[in-house]
């Protein structure tokens, strides 16, 4: 399967199409309340096609930016997910980049790290979805602790409510495939959602400002 200049627009048009992506009013964990928009990118773990072309645009857009003159993203060692949605994304993406992969114990109990790893090496965290960035920051600071350089984070949406500017402050870069304005532009493009949603989606965004 050949992928094409327009791969985030095909991930995009996958989650609408897999039904990862709802409207109505959702509260999002502790930091989102009266969101217009669900999305769920959990379901492509049911489509392993679908995942494995995720996988590759995640290491289009990663190698892009790292190939760019003024460099936008570090080159790095390993790569880190984030329990439980990022395991997907991290593997398929380890095996398709052959870039290690290490995981934080789920437990909140230990700060065990999974995986083969040394002091200093570099490290990318990955997640499926981004929202306040809680979790990212969790993962950060407990590899940080570790002895490990965190200078990057991808995923593969991220919603603008705050995580890159969060983010931003502790030194880490926020990249991602997707974009909910990107989704939302798509959807409303291709007639495949109404004015209504995409106004209230629009403007749920630039009133939670990233």
């Amino acid at each position: 399967m050949a992928l094409t200049d327009n791969s985030n627009l095909w991930l995009a048009e996958t989650l609408w199409r897999l039904g990862a992506v709802e409207f109505g009013e959702f509260t999002l964990g502790r930091t989102t309340v009266g969101s217009p928009i669900y999305l769920n990118p959990r379901k492509l773990i049911a489509h392993p096609t679908a995942l494995w072309r995720a996988a590759h645009v995640i290491h289009e857009e990663i190698s892009a930016l790292q190939s760019m003159r003024n460099r936008q993203m570090d080159y790095f060692d390993l790569v880190a997910g984030v329990p439980l949605g990022g395991l997907h994304v991290a593997t398929a993406y380890s095996l398709t980049a052959k870039i290690p992969m290490i995981y934080l114990h789920p437990s909140r109990d230990t700060s065990e790290i999974e995986g083969v790893y040394e002091p200093n090496q570099r490290v990318t965290i990955m997640d499926d979805l981004v929202t306040g960035g809680g979790s990212l920051v969790e993962t950060a600071e407990r590899l940080r602790a570790a002895n490990l350089i965190v200078k990057d984070a991808f995923v593969l949406i991220d919603r603008q409510v705050g995580a890159k500017e969060r983010l931003k402050k502790l030194g880490i870069n926020l990249r991602s495939a997707l974009t909910l304005e990107v989704i939302l532009n798509y959807l409303m493009s291709s007639g495949l959602i109404d004015d209504d949603w995409y106004w209230k989606s629009l403007e749920f965004i630039r009133n939670n400002p990233n």
